[in-house]
């Protein structure tokens, strides 16, 4: 196929895909304006309350404009928009005591503000937040974008359906990910590398759970994989590092991965490497 042909060909199907997606810019742009009106402290000359709430209403036309890119319909948009910025409120006492969580448990976190401007952790749970509560107004495709945003800018995947409850603790973060149906109660900490996932991936059991749930004051520690939608970890367990769990767990347990580390003072290279090769032979037999 010549490339004039392709790019025609291109621009018939453009022409057909009549869904209108909001734009990912502009979806960026309001998060990090969201987040910093809510936390991020002012540089330079101080704003008048007026320019306060004129900044404020500016964020609601803002969102307008991306849930009307969804929904195509200016009643349902406004009705969005205004439930949305009505529940705010409360998400951000959620994201302070989030915020308190982090800075309690994290013996690096110096302060509250310092968890606020420049932890990782914080912003992709402060981003899960907001598109959750989107989520539970089932506005589609808008809340994945929320969620990729602080997913690219943390290394953190947490699915806007997810349920977390408060005062949740992340720590470094890189490598989580959180699947759509998983439940996470309060007080919960997690390290970074663990996997909250399914099963299975078919479409056929999309609509069922299909995620973990974990239990209040849980902590699960880096490398940690636990998958299954009936699988629950009891409250107050503790999940170390690098284990694989497709099962519950009872209140109160520690679950463990048991591996044999050999520290040598004095060994050669050549020693070492026939050793291993030693131990494959062994084993392809």
């Amino acid at each position: 196929m010549s490339a004039n042909k392709f790019v025609q060909e291109l621009y018939q199907l453009k022409l057909k895909n009549t869904q209108v997606f909001p734009d990912k810019v502009i979806t960026e742009q309001f998060i990090d304006q969201l987040f910093a009106l809510l936390f991020v402290p002012r540089s330079g000359r101080q704003q008048t309350i007026v320019e306060f709430q004129n900044e404020y209403e500016s964020l609601k036309s803002h969102l307008s404009t991306l849930v009307y890119d969804v929904v195509h319909d200016g009643n349902r948009t406004q009705s969005i928009t205004d439930k949305f910025f009505d529940e705010l409120p409360s998400l951000h006492e959620l994201l302070l005591k989030d915020a308190a969580a982090i800075t309690a448990y994290d013996p690096a976190a110096e302060s509250f503000e310092e968890v606020i401007v420049a932890y990782p952790g914080f912003f992709a749970i402060a981003v899960y937040r907001f598109a959750h509560q989107l989520w539970e107004q089932q506005v589609k495709i808008l809340p994945r974008l929320f969620t990729e945003y602080a997913h690219g800018k943390t290394g953190i995947d947490i699915h806007p359906g997810a349920a977390i409850g408060e005062s949740f603790f992340i720590d470094h973060g890189t490598g989580i990910v959180i699947g759509e149906t998983t439940v996470i109660g309060n007080n919960v900490r997690i390290y970074q590398g663990v996997t909250l996932g399914a099963l299975s991936g078919t479409k056929e059991k999309a609509a069922g759970k299909r995620h973990p749930s974990i239990e209040d004051n849980v902590i699960i520690y880096s490398g940690a994989t636990i998958l299954g939608g009936e699988t629950v970890i009891g409250k107050n367990s503790t999940i170390g590092g690098n284990v694989w769990i497709t099962y519950s767990v009872p209140a109160g347990s520690l679950v463990y991965h048991k591996s044999e580390v050999v520290a040598k003072k004095d060994f050669s290279f050549t020693d070492a490497v026939n050793g291993i090769l030693g131990r494959r032979d062994s084993a392809a037999v």
